[in-house]
Parts: C-alpha cells; sequence; structure tokens
C-alpha cells in the first residue's frame, strides 16, 4: 500500500518517527513530494536556523532510505483539480502522479473524502491509521513505539511512559491501544 505523507505529518518529530518507523517494519510504502519536504524544512526554519538545518538533513535521510519514494508531477495535473484550499493541491497531485492509495494528513477538512475518492483515493489521519496497524500487526508497531519512547527518553532526560509520548504526539489512540495491549509501559 502507497501512502503520500503530508507535511504536517512530517514535521512533528516522534509522530514522523513513529509512521517512518512503521513504513521501515514494512506495513506501508511511504511517498512525499519535493514541494511537501520543503513545507516541513520551512516549518522546521521558524524553530530557528539549527531546527532547519536538521530537518533538511533528515530530508536528505529519507531520500536514501526511500529513493522511490519522492513523486514529481507535472503543473498541469495541478490546473484540474480543486481542493477546499488551494495551497494543498500539490498534495493531491503528488498522490495522483505516484498511484497512491491513501493519503495521511492531519488536515482533513482541506481532503473532502468524495473529492478524493472520484481520484481513488482515501484519507487517513495518522492516528487512527497507527491504531489500525497496531491492532492488526501489534508486534511491529509495538516494538517501533517504543523505540521511539526510548530515543524520547534518552533526548529529554524525562521518564516518558508511552501512552504519555504519544499523546502528546497527538497519537491518542495509537497509545491507548499499545498501553492496553503492554503493562506496564517500558
Amino acid at each position: 500500500m502507497k501512502i503520500l505523507i503530508d507535511a504536517n505529518v512530517l514535521f512533528p518529530t516522534v509522530m514522523r518517527e513513529v509512521v517512518l518507523g512503521v513504513a521501515r517494519q514494512g506495513l506501508f510504502t511511504p511517498q512525499w513530494s519535493p514541494r511537501i519536504l520543503e513545507e516541513w524544512a520551512r516549518a522546521a526554519a521558524r524553530l530557528g536556523p539549527v531546527a532547519e538545518a536538521q530537518a533538511r538533513g533528515e530530508i536528505a535521510q529519507l531520500a536514501v532510505a526511500w529513493p522511490k519514494a519522492v513523486i514529481r508531477h507535472p503543473p498541469e495535473l495541478e490546473a484540474r483539480l480543486w481542493l477546499p484550499d488551494p495551497g494543498d493541491i500539490h498534495v493531491l497531485a503528488a498522490a495522483i502522479q505516484g498511484s497512491s492509495d491513501i493519503i495521511m494528513t492531519m488536515n482533513a477538512k482541506d481532503f473532502p473524502r468524495n473529492i478524493l475518492a472520484e481520484e481513488g483515493l482515501s484519507r487517513v489521519d495518522p492516528d487512527g491509521y497507527l491504531q489500525r496497524c497496531a491492532q492488526t500487526q501489534p508486534g511491529p508497531v509495538a516494538e517501533v513505539a517504543h523505540s521511539v519512547l526510548d530515543q524520547a527518553r534518552h533526548l529529554s532526560g524525562e521518564d516518558w511512559t508511552l501512552r504519555a509520548l504519544m499523546k502528546k504526539a497527538r497519537l491518542p489512540r495509537l497509545g491507548k491501544t499499545l498501553a492496553a495491549a503492554q503493562a506496564p509501559d517500558r
């Protein structure tokens, strides 16, 4: 399954690490466009030059890890499309060009299901998608989540619980599902 990942999923660190960790486990094939990656870098730049440099470094690592993930679409494709927010049309165009199955975004209102269905696409939010993955493939998802938890504890110096970290990362349903399957948190 091919999932085009919007910039608002790639920018938050913990969310990105869990989503891409699940992709590394083979549960889906990630896709993005150069513009989506640039939006991520520009969002990071608002936090300062160090954050932007880190984002650009991570973007370069993605190019190595998934060389076929970058989708480029012809400009004329955007011209025939419509979304409530014209600034999101490039995401839809990339999904169409890449023969994606799904667009993963936190921005549901600007990607109406009926418009996506006309293009053979659907939309998921990362929390709902990852929760379903945790229900059907609990081992790989738990492995990723615990790896991200260990990294967050190491980098922050805080003793996060899995559920609290996932809630802070706007993945509360995933956190609840994983916490219910695991007692106690590591």
